[in-house]
């Protein structure tokens, strides 16, 4: 049966059907098939381009362009545009030469500009006319605060009120804009510190950097307690603040922190609409991060959402029901006993089914969420209700973060997310399944007895001044009904201990090393596919004739369809060489990410043998199965042999392709660990080919 495309609904079955019948078709005419079925089920269903997710976007077939094309500049006005970015971009090349501090840590803070409206005329982003006017704006305000910081000035650093910044981003070197509302009662010159909430906006199709610095310097939008920061995150665009855009909150977030007096023990998460979901997910992903969180409408969980939200029917794959678990908060419900947390809905927002999801899943956790509810309002803030939530948040910022609880209970499924408060998991038993932490302090007992469910090893760790142990006596921790005596605390009332599982119970002490090829998953090195693109990461294009002209073609296609989804999607640049200019330097910084086959490309030539598969120009054999090598592709991430504490990806950008963008809960890795792709099956909008297997390493990265 053919996969290209997943059937999902009705219609999307037929086309797959007709499809699975014009296998041995030339490839010109399966593609002009399917553009004719295309607009045949269009045609069918009764449904035109759509301009917002909802049951039109259901048909992976016909998925419409994101982002829409814009409107044409006039040629007068592009030239305007086009004389502003060349001088603003020689201002940023003088100040990225200079060497002083204020110009190397403030460059970005001008570089935003130059980047917002260099992308949006270069990819016909304006998507009304006024855009292009406000650019030009944008391009004025770029230049004046260049040429101050030549001058060794930055004005805009000490003021208050509305804020526009910037940062490097160490994902791809892109410039990324954050918006900030800064307390009237705030001043560089002063002391203290400030509470800082983080404020995630909604899903904007159109939302171009442009319009984003634009409305930050214009709107302090919806919450402005007082004597407190705003921070915007642009969230590189329409992700719900997950996978890169997750990275850029975190990002923005530290750069905010190096520039003003920020409390780290009060900083709350929140948002609206798809920013509500994004509020959820920081909330059960880092709950010791925040004084509170504060999610309105959005999405908690993929599967439930699109059936309710977007009437859809799900037909997922194994490994993709697992890979929900990674975004789907209710699976994680357990975690938000440690923040507490206030939601909202408008009584009549179908959206507010995601507190509902949440208010099931904290019940099955014997804890009731706070569900604040506009009466007769659908999609939107109700006054009294934003007041009612406000009030709760600043009694919340009186009392500030949870510090040093004596109670844990912590859920994961990936050591992506492995640490609360004093605990931190090191090792699952296996991935994507559920494992759980409950540790309780007996300060009487000086003593720490911990229950364990799917964990393999795991670090207790109390900074200076924390531990509250009695320092003259050892700390006994009992894991699972077996007690272990611990080294009494330091001198300072630090304390550190590690545990791993062996054959016969817990032992203390992290797990011994076997040889210098023992590695295993853990924090930043587990995986999936998608988790190489929230570090650094460079494209490794090829430089020789591969096994095959069918793959390289499909090599090709795939990298460039790569690009320019990062492009779209994540609003930055792919860093790209060939493997030859490839240097140790780029091997020590980045995730590496190779293109083509063993004969193609030199490096993955050179680490193919320790790789837990053989590919040759005959076949690709992983475990006992084995697949023809002329039409055949492999798709992998594992730990980079040249430099272990890297992954290298073999001929896969993010694995969420055009139809998953066209709703934010669908927005979630679709390949696990490794794929094997039938190439006579063309790419399509949900997968790179026929998967014909696919499955995750396990903890040992080893074939399952």
């Amino acid at each position: 049966m053919v996969a290209t495309i997943l059937p999902r609904t009705q219609t999307s079955r037929l086309a797959a059907i007709v499809l699975a019948t014009t296998t041995y078709l030339a490839p010109h005419l399966r593609l002009l098939l399917a553009v004719f079925l295309a607009v045949f089920l269009v045609t069918l269903a009764g449904v035109g381009p759509s301009f917002a997710d909802g049951p039109a976007d259901n048909n992976p077939l016909v998925v419409r362009r994101l982002p829409k094309l814009g409107v044409e500049v006039p040629a007068e006005k592009r030239q305007v545009l086009e004389v502003g970015l060349a001088k603003l971009g020689a201002l940023i090349d003088a100040l990225r030469k200079r060497t002083d501090p204020l110009s190397r840590e403030l460059w970005p803070d001008v570089a935003i500009y130059h980047k917002a409206v260099h992308d949006a005329l270069a990819y016909q982003e304006f998507h009304q006319p006024k855009e292009i006017d406000d650019a030009a704006r944008l391009l004025e305000i770029g230049e004046q605060r260049g040429r101050l910081l030549l001058d060794g000035q930055a004005p805009w650093t000490a003021a208050t009120g509305l804020v526009v910044r910037g940062y490097v981003s160490k994902l791809d070197d892109s410039v990324q804009p954050y918006g900030m509302v800064v307390p009237s009662s705030y001043s560089d010159r002063g002391s203290g510190r400030f509470r800082l909430d983080l404020w995630f906006h909604g899903r904007g199709e159109t939302l171009t950097e442009v319009n984003f610095i634009r409305d930050r310097a214009a709107s302090p939008g919806t919450f402005t307690p007082a004597d407190a920061f705003v921070l915007h995150p642009y969230g590189r665009w329409n992700n719900a603040f997950k996978l890169a855009g997750e990275v850029d909150v975190l990002e923005a977030l530290a750069s905010a922190k190096r520039r003003y007096r920020i409390d780290d023990d009060r900083i709350a998460v929140r948002g609206f609409s798809m920013g509500g979901a994004g509020a959820w997910h920081f909330a059960v992903h880092y709950p010791d991060q925040f004084f509170a969180a504060n999610p309105g409408a959005g999405f908690s969980e993929t599967p439930e959402f699109l059936r309710v939200f977007q009437k859809e029917t799900l037909s997922p794959e194994p490994w993709e029901r697992q890979l929900w678990r990674l975004y789907d908060c209710n699976e994680w419900a357990a975690n938000l006993a440690h923040l507490p947390t206030v939601a909202y809905s408008g009584e009549n927002d179908s959206q507010k089914q995601a507190a509902e999801i949440m208010e099931q899943a904290l019940s099955r956790e014997n804890l009731r969420l706070l569900h604040v509810i506009g009466p007769k309002t659908g999609h939107s803030y109700h006054p009294a209700a934003r007041d009612e939530v406000e009030r709760r948040l600043a009694a919340l910022a009186k009392t500030g973060r949870l510090q040093n609880p004596e109670r844990l209970e912590f859920v994961t499924y990936t050591l992506k997310y492995n640490r609360l408060h004093w605990l931190t998991v090191d090792e699952l038993t296996r991935h994507w399944e559920q494992g759980r932490v409950k540790a309780e302090i007996d300060r009487s007992a000086n003593a720490i007895s911990i229950r364990t469910q799917g964990i393999a090893a795991l670090t207790l760790d109390f900074a200076s001044g924390r531990a509250p142990f009695d320092p003259r006596r050892p700390v006994t921790v009992t894991i699972d009904g077996k007690p272990l005596i611990g080294e009494r605390p330091a001198s300072d009332w630090s304390w550190r201990a590690a545990f791993h599982r062996a054959a016969d119970g817990w032992m203390s002490g992290p797990r011994p090393a076997t040889g210098a090829d023992d590695v295993r998953k853990r924090h930043g090195l587990q995986g999936p596919i998608d988790d190489a693109f929230l570090e650094s990461f460079l494209f490794v294009h090829p430089s020789a004739q591969g096994f095959h002209e069918t793959t390289a073609v499909w090599v090709d296609a795939e990298m460039e369809r790569a690009k320019e989804q990062w492009r779209r999607h994540f609003r930055g640049a792919v860093r790209v060489k060939e493997d030859r200019q490839v240097t140790d330097e780029d091997i020590s910084r980045h995730n590496l990410v190779l293109w083509g086959d063993p004969a193609s490309n030199t490096l993955l030539s050179r680490i193919i043998g320790k790789l837990p598969i053989s590919w040759t120009k005959e076949s690709i054999k992983v475990g006992g199965d084995s697949w023809a090598g002329d039409r055949h592709a492999f798709i992998a991430i594992y730990p980079n042999p040249l430099n272990p504490e890297r992954y290298v990806v073999l001929n896969s950008g993010f694995t969420c392709r055009e139809y998953t963008h066209l709703n934010n809960a669908r927005q979630v890795p679709v390949l696990p660990d490794w794929a094997v792709v039938d190439l006579t099956t063309p790419p399509g909008n949900v997968w790179p080919g026929k998967v014909v297997k696919a499955d995750f390493f396990d903890e040992s990265w080893k074939l399952r």
